[in-house]
């Protein structure tokens, strides 16, 4: 059986598919299953042992272009985690025999299998409404996964030769002060710069700045900041997949609800996050895939005296490291 998994948007939400995308394979290793992804995701599937093939959806191309990779896997299922109506419309015209997706949106119409699910009412996190979709599929599925989902056997190597080129011998806490998607909060850059500095005046730990490819003034910014300090500023501009492998080797990874926040809880990284102090942006919805014992989440409320509190408990948090 050829089963399709569709979830083309960021890299955040692309991480909470994988679990689901792990237990179909799991349910019987003979079928095949086929991530459809945004280009972004693409390197990051391919990674993945338990995806067997990828479809690459370049929203800039035409809906034929996909419908035209979707007829090539002959598909006999498929699983839609998010849907629009690109996606939807090119699955019926390739003519998939079964198309389960959850009813929302106009799009719902493409698919012959809707199920009702009401995100927004945030009963489970979003990978877990994934995972309850594979159920649509196999009523009797094994909704367990493994922890950390994904791992490789050249990560250690990877990270002894970043220490070993950065004279670093001490274990890394790693600050991601930038964010991209939908994230709707997080801290100051002055925040950030007072447990950065609350770190560093312990001299236990290593404290690495990482920055995407597209954040090069962001990192410019926090350099100046921290002009004298021991602080490691590192640019991941050599892919996602080696950056995850670095990644897992951290002490503890520190950010907003963005997509590397995901990526580090999906590797086993010990996680401390900023979420806004609301229910659709909340850890309630979009706590890592990871050990929960591993992740430590924060909401941030507007109102300032309130804030002031829950940043002095953040430090405190750190003094307990």
């Amino acid at each position: 059986m050829n089963i399709l998994v569709v979830r083309t948007d960021k890299l955040g939400d692309f991480i909470t598919a994988l679990p689901a995308i792990y237990v179909l394979k799991q349910y019987n290793k003979s079928n095949k299953v086929i991530a459809c992804v945004a280009p972004l995701n693409e390197e990051l599937a391919r990674s993945c042992s338990f995806i067997d093939e990828v479809i690459v959806d370049r929203a800039q191309s035409s809906v034929f272009t996909l419908v035209k990779k979707l007829k090539e896997a002959k598909i006999d299922a498929s699983i839609t985690l998010f849907s629009n109506t690109r996606v939807a419309l090119a699955q019926f015209l390739a003519r998939i025999p079964l198309r389960i997706a959850p009813a929302t949106k106009i799009a719902q119409l493409f698919y012959n299998k809707r199920i009702k699910q009401r995100r927004s009412l945030v009963k489970m996190a979003e990978f877990e409404y994934n995972l309850e979709l594979t159920c649509a599929l196999f009523p009797n599925i094994e909704l367990e996964y493994k922890k950390p989902l994904l791992a490789f056997d050249d990560a250690k190597e990877i990270y002894k030769e970043f220490c070993a080129t950065n004279k670093i011998s001490k274990e890394i806490i790693a600050f991601h002060v930038g964010f991209g998607g939908s994230s709707d909060a997080n801290l100051t850059l002055d925040e950030y710069e007072v447990l950065i500095r609350d770190v560093l005046k312990r001299h236990k730990y290593q404290v690495v700045l990482t920055f995407g490819p597209d954040e090069r003034d962001l990192c410019r910014e926090m350099q100046e900041r921290l002009s004298g300090e021991k602080v490691l500023f590192y640019l991941s501009d050599d892919g996602i997949v080696h950056f995850a492998k670095l990644i897992s080797n951290f002490k503890l990874f520190v950010s907003t609800s963005t997509g590397t926040y995901h990526l580090a809880s999906l590797v086993g990284c010990a996680t401390m996050t900023f979420f806004a102090d609301t229910l659709f942006a909340s850890a309630s919805r979009w706590k890592g895939v990871g050990d929960e014992k591993l992740q430590k989440h924060f909401m941030l409320p507007h109102d300032l005296k309130k804030r002031d509190e829950v940043i002095q408990k953040i430090r405190e948090e750190f003094l307990s490291l």
